[in-house]
């Protein structure tokens, strides 16, 4: 798959957030047209990650996310009691839809080396499409409280468990090696997160996210699969 491909079947992932962000907190947001409360949550969560990518989440106040978003303070307080729920809300709902999307296209492929291939082009199609929150919730990762923080890593971690199993898995088949997957996911999610960490990096040399793509299936295949040498 092609990244435009991508872009063509999972079209806006920021309304979907702040679509499910709505229904799983009506209780609490005192606003109940959801068409209006789906455009405000967008805009709270925009200027969310403008302000915390500029200057960071711990001088974020609830005053400066009233001026960017252009939403009044009492307008503000009708979704959110505090930056800190913004957050959780944000963080949480786009957490939940990276999974669902990684999930539904590794589940569609049977071949251990698609399943491997799959989960890395799907992952880096999402961090191209996400990647202002992406690199926000990394940056910020260590000024975020300890519960938050806490979720971030096991976010990480669910994902290099993602492919340790699809490596375990294709090892039984006899398809990969048997190497320790542990390590081997572990390494493999770095090369993925260099990609939104370090993307003006591979802007200036003119790498498309295909070709990043394309070159860690390479590099992690002489490693990993069986046959090919190293």
């Amino acid at each position: 798959m092609k990244y435009s491909e991508f872009d063509k079947i999972i079209p806006d992932l920021k309304m979907d957030i702040c679509r499910k962000a709505y229904l799983e907190n009506k209780d609490k947001i005192r606003i109940k047209k959801e068409k209006l409360v789906v455009i405000n949550l967008g805009k709270i969560f925009d200027a969310t990650l403008e302000i915390g990518i500029l200057k960071g989440f711990q001088a974020m106040t609830m005053r400066d996310l009233s001026r960017v978003s252009g939403l009044s303070m009492g307008g503000l307080y009708s979704y959110f009691s505090s930056k800190e729920q913004i957050l959780t809300v944000y963080l949480g709902q786009g957490r939940k839809i990276i999974k669902e999307v990684l999930e539904r296209f590794i589940m569609e492929k049977t071949l251990p080396i698609e399943r491997l291939r799959t989960a890395v082009q799907i992952h880096l199609f999402l961090t191209e499409k996400m990647h202002e929150f992406f690199f926000f919730s990394y940056m910020e990762a260590k000024n975020l409280s300890l519960e938050e923080r806490e979720r971030s890593i096991q976010g990480e971690l669910g994902t290099e468990k993602m492919f340790e199993e699809i490596l375990l898995d294709g090892q039984k088949q006899g398809v990969f090696k048997e190497v320790n997957h542990t390590l081997s996911a572990s390494v493999i999610k770095a090369m993925l997160q260099d990609w939104y960490l370090k993307r003006w990096k591979y802007a200036k040399r003119n790498v498309h996210v295909d070709q990043y793509a394309d070159f860690i299936m390479a590099f992690i295949a002489p490693f990993c699969i069986e046959g090919v040498p190293a």
